[in-house]
Order: structure tokens, then C-alpha cells, then sequence
């Protein structure tokens, strides 16, 4: 054998030792990393899995919970809706949450449904649905509760640049008029009724209101209108929840 023969078949035997030696020492943290990387993708997977199905649970529980009160099973509704607000993501837990304060009015228990408006404009996080609670539970209190109850959860909203303005705004003129206070209710009915970018039936009832206001006949005595159901839109906002 070749003196250069050895020098390789020694250098590899080195080489082969150095490698073992390495293995031996660093093969459970290769490993563990293979097996950390597995895992990270496995449970991203299962998230998203787990995510897909429970909305889809929801979606169905959610329209299901509709149905219900739909059909008039006002009980039924409520408590499905409950569950959902408790146990499902949290796009349709909140969603819940406004539609069983809506099925708590259709029930006639009005404190109960202003009080869950009011509960959920001071748990959301995200402003626009902390005003859509206060602007709901301000149509409620209307006919529920007293002209300050309205100018507490609508008076803040009534800003040009507020997208609730014009909602704060009619149920501003309704509680106003039912309070006898005449000139704040044209005032806000008038505001409705001069912005272009108010809803069309909004404004035909600004103009019916302020017709109600210039009529000489009107009895005050008796209420001449009730609070109109919002138009807001659910459905909209059942998809920003949703996505």
C-alpha cells in the first residue's frame, strides 16, 4: 500500500469518527427540530382545520338560532343564541350577542335588551360596533325609557363625520318629540333630512316627522308615531363578523 493510500483511508476513518462523535452529540437537537418543525406545520394545519369547522358549526347554529325566533320560538332562540355567544368564535359570538338583545325587545323584556345593548358597548373593542350597540339600545329607549336615557347613548354620535350620525339623530328627534321638546326634534329631523348622504327612507320619514311637527291638528298628547325599526344593516354586519 501507497504511503498516499493510507494517508486517505486514515483521513477517512478520521473523518468518519468525527462525523460519529458529532451525531452522538447533536443528534437529539437534529431530530428535535425536525420534530418541532412537523409538529409547528401539523398544528397550523389542524388550526386551520379547527377554525373552518367551528365556524361552520356556528354558521349553522347561528342561522338555525334565526329560524327559531323567526318561527316564534322566541325561548328557543334566545337560549341557542346564548350558547353561541359563550362558546363560538368570536365573529359569530358577537353577532349572537346583538341578535339576543334584539330577541329580548321582540319578548317585551325592554330593560333586559337595553341593558345588553348597553353591556355590549362597553365589552367590543371595535368602535364602529360599540356605536351600532349604543345607537340600538338608544332606539329602544325611545319608547322605554326618558329623553336623557337617548341623549346618553346617541348625543355623542351626531357629528358630521360620525357614520352614525344620522341614526343618533332620529332617535335624538324622537325622544325629543315625545318629551314635548318640539324645536330639538325639528332640529335633528331637519339635519336628517338636508343630508344627502342619509338614507332615503330615513329621509322620507325626516320629512314625515317635520310634516307631523308643521301639522296645526297634531294631538301631543298622545304619541303620534313609535320609534321606527333601524335600518341598519345586520346583514352587513354579519359579514364583516363572519369573514
Amino acid at each position: 500500500m501507497s504511503d498516499d493510500s493510507f494517508l486517505r483511508e486514515v483521513e477517512e476513518e478520521l473523518r468518519s469518527d468525527k462525523l460519529k462523535a458529532f451525531w452522538r452529540r447533536y443528534a437529539p437537537f437534529i431530530i428535535g427540530g425536525a420534530v418541532l418543525i412537523v409538529l409547528v406545520v401539523a398544528g397550523n394545519e389542524t388550526w386551520k382545520w379547527w377554525r373552518a369547522s367551528t365556524a361552520a358549526n356556528a354558521s349553522d347554529q347561528y342561522y338555525a338560532a334565526i329560524e327559531m325566533a323567526e318561527r316564534g320560538d322566541l325561548q328557543g332562540a334566545q337560549a341557542a343564541l346564548n350558547e353561541i355567544a359563550q362558546s363560538g368564535p368570536g365573529g359569530y359570538a358577537i353577532l349572537a350577542q346583538f341578535r339576543a338583545a334584539g330577541v329580548l325587545a321582540e319578548m317585551g323584556d325592554y330593560d333586559a335588551a337595553i341593558s345588553a345593548y348597553d353591556a355590549l358597548s362597553s365589552s367590543l373593542n371595535e368602535p364602529r360596533l360599540r356605536e351600532l350597540a349604543l345607537i340600538m339600545g338608544a332606539y329602544l329607549a325611545v319608547d322605554h325609557l326618558d329623553e336623557a336615557a337617548v341623549q346618553a347613548r346617541a348625543g355623542s354620535m351626531t357629528g358630521e363625520g360620525d357614520p352614525m350620525r344620522n341614526h343618533a339623530r332620529e332617535a335624538l328627534g324622537l325622544a325629543a318629540y315625545r318629551a314635548g321638546d318640539f324645536e330639538a326634534a325639528r332640529a335633528n329631523f331637519e339635519l336628517i333630512a338636508a343630508d344627502f348622504n342619509a338614507p332615503q327612507d330615513m329621509q322620507t320619514r325626516a320629512y314625515v316627522y317635520l310634516e307631523q311637527l308643521a301639522s296645526a291638528g297634531v294631538d301631543i298628547s298622545e304619541p303620534v308615531f313609535d320609534a321606527p325599526a333601524t335600518d341598519l344593516d345586520m346583514d352587513a354586519m354579519t359579514e364583516l363578523l363572519t369573514e
